[in-house]
């Protein structure tokens, strides 16, 4: 049997032996073995009872000679709270994508054996010194800010106050009872904040994290900044799209999964059909019936379609049906591209998981708006897809830019005399009697080089 702690909160001060319980007091991680006593104490002796994790989460107990005197838990931190995202100072998109720095300490429960002076706050601080080391070794991030709540009906949150955090204001007395649900419960409590490491506020509302924080951004799940009338018109666009299956009754109608595959695009990158099916995973059962997907009475739910279902799609609509709509779309919610935009960038790249699939593309380099995408075909380049490419375009007093593969008579005369743009072509050095051309006419002759027939590609 191990040694029990003295019970005393009779005096402010700790005794001789409280004293001694205070300095021998041991934080560490909960067992898995001891999960189920972990919450039965918690149900019986914390006055919120028990609780449902979300998220990422951290327990611990906190035990003198292998007594337990206290349990704190950790968990996701709430998504919106006006006040801590003032404290803090970022911006809408930065909390989307940076929240998970942030941890929420959403129980904390001294048991009766306990209840010693000054045991709260020592057992707070020591908990706060190894919470960021625990939560990097068991999620690969560090958590940088804490939060919680403290019922003012009920505490004074002194031990918050003396382990440093700080009161910001109060929440506005909602409570989530499903993913994307809130029920008022009229008890407003006080929100309480600390940072863990010095300025780690500024460098979370900072334009870039630090490198050892900038996990969570890559693994954050992105939002799409689409409103509901914009999805509508894209799915309207896609109504047009002709459906390869013959089955009359189908779960997922093609606008469907075309808008799930626009939407995760929008969302960050997808490397195929298990991404999307992945996207299409997370989606609300509410967003799946606003998308059109068709309700299945044996499961009484919307359910998202598998990566099956995607690699048919992907594999059965050819690109060009796809490519006007997307365009069309963007100018729809985008309007024109603007006069003063008149850089335009062609690049081409190799697809990632795409079997070695490459595209050719032209953006504004103003904006970064995409203007259209050419795939190149087997067992050729990119020169003739981006002919292909640049041929529907209006490059009227454009300038075109393209890289020293591109530098070919035929590309010049396309883009001059055709689309009545300029073109700015490399030159490299293995291009040796084009250079020498370009060498002497901008050395050696007596014209300026925005002079008419300066440059005569022609003659490469």
């Amino acid at each position: 049997m191990s040694k029990q702690p003295p019970k005393s909160t009779s005096h402010k001060r700790p005794s001789l032996d409280e004293q001694q319980v205070l300095e021998g007091l041991v934080v560490r991680l909960l067992r898995k073995e001891e999960r189920g006593p972990f919450h039965r104490q918690l149900r019986a002796h914390h006055y919120l009872k028990g609780i449902r994790f979300v998220g990422e989460q951290l327990n611990y107990i906190v035990e003198y000679q292998g007594q337990w005197l206290a349990l704190l838990a950790w968990s996701a931190a709430a998504k919106h709270l006006a006040a801590r995202d003032t404290w803090i100072g970022w911006s809408a998109g930065q909390r989307e994508r940076r929240l998970a720095l942030v941890a929420n300490n959403c129980r904390f429960c001294i048991l009766p054996e306990g209840q010693l002076p000054n045991l709260a706050s020592r057992a707070m601080s020591l908990c706060l010194k190894r919470l960021a080391q625990d939560w990097q070794a068991a999620y690969g991030h560090p958590v940088v800010v804490v939060e919680s709540f403290v019922d003012t009906q009920l505490f004074r949150g002194t031990a918050y106050k003396v382990s440093g955090w700080e009161e910001v204001g109060q929440t506005q007395g909602f409570g989530r009872t499903n993913q994307d649900y809130y029920t008022a419960h009229d008890r407003p409590k006080a929100l309480w904040v600390r940072e863990l490491e010095p300025g780690a506020r500024q460098k979370l509302r900072a334009r870039s994290l630090p490198p050892d924080w900038a996990s969570v951004e890559r693994k954050a799940r992105a939002r799409a900044a689409c409103t509901v009338p914009e999805l509508r018109a894209l799915q309207e666009r896609f109504a047009q799209v002709p459906d390869w299956r013959q089955r009359r009754i189908k779960t997922y109608p093609v606008p469907a999964l075309l808008t799930m595959v626009a939407l995760a695009n929008l969302c960050g990158p997808v490397l195929g059909q298990r991404d999307l099916a992945a996207f299409a995973k997370k989606l609300t059962q509410a967003q799946l019936k606003a998308l059109g997907v068709r309700w299945n009475v044996a499961r009484q739910t919307y359910p998202a379609p598998k990566a099956t279902m995607f690699f048919r799609l992907l594999t059965s609509i050819p690109a060009e049906q796809i490519q006007p709509i997307l365009l069309a779309w963007q100018e729809e919610v985008l309007g024109p591209l603007p006069a003063e935009e008149t850089l335009l960038i062609v690049d081409g790249k190799e697809l990632n998981s795409a079997q070695g699939l490459q595209i050719v593309s032209v953006i504004a380099a103003g904006c970064q708006r995409w203007l259209g995408s050419e795939v190149i075909a087997a067992k050729s380049n990119e020169i003739p897809a981006a002919r292909r490419l640049l041929t529907p375009l209006d490059l009227v007093d454009k300038t075109v830019v393209l890289d020293a593969l591109h530098t070919q008579w035929e590309t010049a005369q396309l883009v001059v005399f055709e689309k009545g743009a300029d073109y700015l072509l490399t030159v490299k050095g293995n291009q040796k009697g084009l250079a020498k051309t370009i060498h002497t006419l901008l050395h050696q002759q007596g014209f300026p080089p925005s002079a008419p027939g300066c440059v005569d590609v022609g003659g490469q």
